[in-house]
């Protein structure tokens, strides 16, 4: 091989690297996870309970949101900073709770340096989404 074709596949190679590393790092960004734990028919006809595990990772927002039913929220581990519509910006610690209204644009973040763990329970007719994106 000539130095010429040596040095175009070497800068090619330089030029590919830094996207392959991109792509293994968006690969493996922590993602939000939720774990159904209870969803039943509530005592309200036409109604159903739903009631998850939610944990946020480190550094993780979710998108903004509405629910077509209150949400009541439970911090179990970590600290939640809670973006709501209408409301200041909030902070939530283990061992406190938060009432989201129905319809309301809301945001879970997670800015510490461990998961936060929620538990979560919405309320909505059946049939709907239990969740869509703000617009």
């Amino acid at each position: 091989m000539t130095r010429t074709a040596a040095f175009f596949v070497a800068v090619s190679l330089l030029a590919i690297a830094p996207a392959g590393i991109d792509t293994a790092r968006a690969q493996s960004a922590p993602e939000i996870k939720r774990s159904l734990l209870l969803q039943q028919d509530a005592t309200i006809a036409g109604y159903q309970a739903a009631t998850m595990i939610v944990i946020i990772p480190p550094g993780v927002r979710e998108i903004r949101h509405t629910h077509p039913g209150p949400l009541s929220v439970y911090v179990q581990e970590g600290t939640l900073t809670l973006e709501h519509e209408g409301r200041p910006t909030g902070t939530y610690k283990s061992g406190e709770a938060v009432l989201i209204e129905s319809g309301k644009i809301h945001q879970g973040i997670n800015l510490g340096t461990e998961p936060v763990k929620l538990v979560a329970t919405l309320i909505s007719e059946k049939g709907k989404p239990t969740s869509a994106p703000a617009p």
